[in-house]
């Protein structure tokens, strides 16, 4: 899927741990890690809303869209 979800780069960029922001949102550590990785099938909108309130940060910093050759690219 050449959606591409850069999570763990703005839990960086924010100095947020996952930790922190698990418990911030009152998600599991263990979806959200589902999310950092990208082996999520969907997000509901309320919990990108959520999450972009905690890192300041507009759904684009989070959720990016590779056309199939720089996915692949990416990918390896």
């Amino acid at each position: 899927m050449p959606i591409v979800v850069n999570l763990d780069v703005m839990l960086a960029r924010r100095k947020v741990s996952l930790t922190e922001l698990s418990e911030r949102l009152g998600i599991t550590i263990a979806n959200l890690s589902i999310l950092k990785t990208g082996k999520a099938k969907a997000i509901r909108f309320s919990t990108l809303e959520e999450i972009c309130k905690v890192l300041d940060c507009q759904p684009g910093d989070i959720l990016e869209y590779l056309n199939d050759k720089d996915y692949k690219k990416l990918m390896g």
